[in-house]
C-alpha cells in the first residue's frame, strides 16, 4: 500500500472459508423468510424441484445459481420475492432407485411393503444432498419443510397430493378426463404406460427379414419385408399401394400368414410405400404408431400377443412365455426351417424406447384414464403465445409440439409411489365415484366415500389401484406455491406465476403440461414469463453421465474453489437459453481472480475516508461516474431480461481495466492529498467518487457474487447488500474526453516503460497528452512521474533517454 492508512476492511484476502459462515447465518436467521404481506409487488418463481434421492449435479447447481440471480436481482428492485424449494418425491425415479438398492422388483412385492421401501430411501436421502443448494448460495425462502408459503415442500407430501386429488376431481366433474381402452404406449422394463412426451426415439441396428406369404386363391407366393416378424400372429391386413402394378391382381383376394396360417384380407391402401421393401406390407396389432392408426381407420379388432411383463401369451402360439426378442429369434429359426425366410439383411431402424428405463416401446391395449388435449390444440397454441419466452427458440419448440399431438394425455399408471387415482367403481355397475375435497385418498386400501350407488344404490365398491402420472403431480406446482383452493385472498393477488424456469429437455412435459391443465383449471396462462435454459456438458462437449465417467460433482468443485468463483462462471460462460455449457474446471478458478481483484481494490479504496460530494466534480470523476451510469443503466434493463452474462462481462471490465488499472492508479494522488496539491473541493470529488462507486459497483455484482458482496458492504457500510436499493443511474455531464482515448494513453506510457525495461513508476523526462485528456493533465503528470506535460501527438520521453 502507498499509506500507513488503516484499511476499513480487514482481512488482507477473500477468503472461501466466508462463505459457511455467511451462507449459515442466512439459514439460522431466516434472512429470506417470505412474508405475503412484505410491502413491494410480488414476484414468484416456480423452481423446478429436484429429486431427492439423487445428489444435485452439475446442471441443478448452475441454473439453481442462476435463478438466484433472478431472486437477488428482484429483491433489490423491491419485489417480494417468492422462491420456495420443492422436492419431487413422486414417480419412476424413486421406484426404480429403491428396486436398484434392494435389488427387489416392486411389482413383485406387497403393495404396502414397496411403499414402506420407497419412503426408507427418501428418508435416508433426507437434504443433505441438497446442502450444495445452500453452499451455492441459493436464497430459497425456507430451509423447512411445512405448508407455509415459501416453505420447502414435497410431492409426496399429503398436503401436496390431496390437491393434485383435487385437481383430478375438478377435471373428471368437467369432463376433461375420461377413460378408454386403446393401444398405448406400453414401457415392458417399468410396466406401465407412457405419455408420447415420455417416448424417445432411437437408431438401433435391426434385421429387415423377407418371409413368404401364399394367396389363398391362386397359390401365388408373395414376400414381405419386416423387422418384426414375431407379429405375423397379429397381422390383420396386407396392403399394396394402389399405384403398384405388381399386386394389383391380388386386390380382394386372401393372404395366408406363414408359420400361423391365419387368413388375412388383401387390400389397395395409400400406406404402403411402393419404394419400401418389396412394396407390400402386413399389418400387425402393433408394430408401431402406423399400425395403431391404420387398425382404427379401418375398423380392425386387434390382436394383443404381447403381455405386461413384455413375454408373448396364447395368441403367439408356439412362441408364448418367450420375451419378445426371444420370439423374434424364434420365428426366424421356424421361417428358416420352413423354407419361408428368402432374404435378410441389417439396417438400422427407428425405434420407439421409454426415457426411463430405455427398453423398446410395445403396443398394448389397456384401459387408462386421459386428459382432453387434442381437443384443446388451437387454444393451446394462442396461450404458448402469451407468456414472454427467454429465449424465443423455446416457444417454437412448445408450438411444434403441441402441432405434434396425435393422442389425448395418458395420465393413469400401474405403479404406487405416486398420487393415486382418487376413484371407487361400483361394483356392480361400474359407476365412478370421486373422493371428496381436501382429503388425501387411498382408494386401493381405503372405504369408498359414500356408503350406496347413486346409479344403482349397490354398496359395495372397489378401489381405483393406479397411480398418477408424476408429470400430472409436476404440472401443479404453479398453483401449489401460489396456494390455489387454500388460501384465496393471496392466490388472486399472486396469479399469475411471473416466472417458471426449467430446462429445454422438458419443454414438451413440465412445461406443455403445466400450461395446459392450469388452463384448463383456471381459464388463463398461469405463467408471465417463460425461461429455458440449455445443458450443462463436460469440457469436450459431452454430456455428463456416470457410465461415462465424466460427471463433474459441484459440491466438490465448491470445496475447492468456493461457490463465487462458481457462480460468476455460471453467469460468464455464456447465455444458457441459447446454448449448451461446456464445463471445465480450469475456467471456474480462473474466476478467483475477480474476487480477489474485487477484494484488493475494495480493500485499498477503503482506507480512504468518506466525503461529502461536492458542488463540482473534476473531470477524472465526472468521466468514472458517466462510465459507471452507462453500465448501471445498462445492467439493469439486460437483467430485467434474465441476461446476465453480458452486463457480468462488462463489470469485470470495469472493474479490472476502466476502475482498478485507470481510475484509481490516476486519482489516489488527488485522494491522498498529501502535499497539498489539490483544494479540499478536488479532495473531496476524489473521495466521494470512490465510495460511491464501490457501493454502485458492489451493488451491481451482488444478485452474482453474494457472499463477497454482502461481506465487504458489511464491514464497509454495517448493512445488508441484498436488502438495499438496486442503483439507478447518476446524471452526468457529458466527460471530457472517451475512456478509448485515456486507457489508449496510458497503455502507451506503460508500453514505453516497459520496453526499456523500467518499473511503471519510472519517471518521464517528456510526456506529450493528446488535447482531449487535457483536462486532467495535472494528475497524469503525478501518475506518470513526468518532468514536464504538454499537449500534442501522444508521446513518451523517457528520463533515461
Amino acid at each position: 500500500m502507498d499509506s500507513d492508512e488503516k484499511p476499513a476492511i480487514e482481512a488482507k484476502a477473500w477468503d472461501k472459508a466466508f462463505e459457511e459462515l455467511i451462507f449459515e447465518k442466512w439459514k439460522r436467521e431466516k434472512t429470506y423468510r417470505f412474508d405475503k404481506n412484505a410491502k413491494g409487488e410480488l414476484y414468484s418463481i416456480d423452481t423446478p424441484p429436484p429429486y431427492v434421492n439423487a445428489p444435485v449435479h452439475m446442471g441443478h447447481a448452475v441454473t439453481y445459481a442462476q435463478m438466484d440471480m433472478f431472486a437477488r436481482y428482484r429483491r433489490m428492485k423491491g419485489h417480494n420475492v417468492l422462491f420456495p424449494l420443492g422436492l419431487d418425491n413422486n414417480g419412476l425415479p424413486i421406484e426404480m432407485a429403491a428396486e436398484k438398492k434392494t435389488g427387489k422388483r416392486l411389482h413383485q412385492l406387497p403393495r404396502t411393503e414397496a411403499l414402506t421401501l420407497c419412503r426408507e430411501l427418501l428418508e435416508k436421502a433426507g437434504l443433505e444432498s441438497l446442502r450444495t443448494f445452500l453452499r451455492t448460495g441459493i436464497s430459497f425462502n425456507s430451509w423447512e419443510k411445512g405448508t407455509a408459503i415459501g416453505d420447502i415442500y414435497e410431492t409426496d407430501s399429503k398436503d401436496y397430493r390431496t390437491l393434485t386429488q383435487e385437481t383430478f376431481i375438478d377435471m373428471w366433474e368437467r369432463g376433461l378426463i375420461y377413460e378408454d381402452n386403446r393401444p398405448t404406449n406400453w414401457d415392458p422394463g417399468t410396466r406401465t404406460t407412457l405419455a408420447d412426451a415420455e417416448v424417445l426415439y432411437e437408431d438401433i441396428p435391426s434385421t429387415f427379414n423377407d418371409i413368404t406369404f401364399k394367396i389363398k386363391e391362386t397359390g401365388d407366393e408373395i414376400t414381405i419385408g419386416t423387422t418384426r416378424p414375431e407379429l405375423v400372429c397379429t397381422c390383420g391386413m396386407v396392403i399394396f399401394n394402389p399405384e403398384d402394378d405388381r399386386y394389383k391382381k391380388y386386390a380382394g383376394k386372401t393372404a395366408i400368414t406363414p408359420v400361423f396360417n391365419r387368413e388375412v384380407p388383401i387390400k389397395a391402401n395409400p400406406a404402403a410405400d411402393m419404394t419400401k421393401g418389396t412394396g407390400i406390407v402386413m399389418m400387425c396389432s402393433f408394430g408401431d404408431l402406423a399400425d395403431v392408426r391404420f387398425f382404427r381407420e379401418q375398423g380392425l379388432k386387434p390382436v394383443i400377443a404381447i403381455n405386461a411383463d413384455g413375454t408373448m401369451n396364447e395368441h403367439a402360439g408356439v412362441l408364448k412365455g418367450l420375451k419378445v426378442k426371444e420370439a423374434r429369434l424364434k420365428m426366424i429359426e421356424l421361417l428358416r426351417e420352413q423354407g419361408l425366410l428368402v432374404g435378410q439383411k441389417q439396417i438400422t431402424h427407428r425405434t420407439p424406447i421409454s426415457e426411463r428405463s430405455k427398453a423398446p416401446i410395445e403396443f398394448i391395449a389397456m384401459s387408462e384414464l386421459y386428459v382432453k388435449q387434442l381437443d384443446f390444440r388451437e387454444e393451446m397454441r394462442k396461450i404458448a403465445k402469451e407468456p414472454k419466452f427467454y429465449n424465443e427458440r423455446s416457444r417454437q419448440t412448445l408450438l411444434d409440439w403441441i402441432d405434434a399431438i396425435s393422442i389425448d394425455w395418458p395420465v393413469s399408471r400401474r405403479r404406487f409411489y405416486a398420487t393415486e387415482v382418487p376413484l371407487w367403481y361400483c361394483a356392480k355397475c361400474k359407476h365412478a365415484i370421486t373422493s371428496k375435497r381436501g382429503t388425501y385418498v387411498q382408494p386401493w386400501k381405503d372405504p369408498a366415500p359414500v356408503k350406496e350407488c347413486p346409479k344403482c344404490k349397490n354398496t359395495t365398491f372397489e378401489g381405483d389401484t393406479r397411480v398418477l402420472d408424476t408429470w400430472f403431480d409436476s404440472s401443479i406446482t404453479p398453483l401449489y406455491i401460489l396456494k390455489w383452493h387454500r388460501d384465496e385472498e393471496f392466490f388472486k393477488k399472486a396469479f399469475p406465476c411471473t416466472l417458471r424456469p426449467q430446462g429445454k429437455d422438458i419443454i414438451r412435459t413440465w412445461l406443455f403440461y403445466t400450461l395446459l391443465k392450469c388452463w384448463q383449471l383456471t381459464d388463463k396462462c398461469v405463467f408471465k414469463d417463460v425461461w429455458v435454459n440449455y445443458h450443462i456438458l463436460d469440457a469436450k462437449g459431452e454430456k455428463m453421465s456416470k457410465s461415462k465417467n465424466n460427471a463433474i460433482d459441484p459440491a466438490k468443485i465448491i470445496d475447492k474453489f468456493g461457490a463465487e468463483p462458481f457462480r460468476l462462471w455460471a453467469a460468464m460462460e455464456g447465455d444458457i437459453t441459447t446454448t449448451d455449457y461446456r464445463c471445465n474446471e480450469d475456467r471456474i478458478k480462473g474466476h478467483s481472480g475477480t474476487l480477489t481483484k474485487l477484494w484488493n481494490v475494495v480493500r485499498f479504496a477503503s482506507m480512504f475516508p468518506q466525503a461529502k460530494r461536492p458542488g463540482k466534480l473534476c473531470p477524472l470523476d465526472n468521466w468514472i461516474r458517466a462510465e459507471l451510469a452507462d453500465i448501471v443503466r445498462y445492467t439493469d434493463e439486460q437483467y430485467l431480461l434474465y441476461n446476465f452474462h453480458d452486463p457480468a462481462m462488462r463489470i469485470r471490465h470495469f472493474l479490472w481495466e476502466t476502475f482498478a488499472s485507470h481510475y484509481l492508479e490516476i486519482v489516489k494522488a488527488r485522494a491522498y492529498n498529501r502535499d497539498s496539491a489539490f483544494t479540499k473541493e478536488e479532495q473531496d470529488s476524489a473521495l466521494s467518487t470512490i465510495h460511491e462507486t464501490l457501493d454502485v459497483l458492489l451493488k451491481l455484482m451482488a444478485p452474482i457474487t453474494p457472499f463477497i458482496t454482502y461481506k465487504l458492504y458489511e464491514e464497509l457500510r454495517k448493512k445488508d447488500i441484498h436488502f438495499e436499493q438496486f442503483p439507478t443511474p447518476e446524471k452526468t455531464s457529458k466527460p471530457d474526453f472517451a475512456s478509448a482515448e485515456l486507457e489508449s494513453f496510458n497503455s502507451t506510457v506503460w508500453k514505453a516503460k516497459k520496453d526499456a525495461g523500467l518499473s511503471l513508476r519510472a519517471p518521464v523526462k517528456v510526456l506529450t497528452i493528446p488535447k482531449s485528456l487535457e483536462s486532467i493533465k495535472k494528475e497524469l503528470q503525478i501518475m506518470h512521474a513526468a518532468e514536464t506535460i504538454k499537449t500534442g501527438e501522444a508521446a513518451v520521453s523517457l528520463a533515461s533517454a
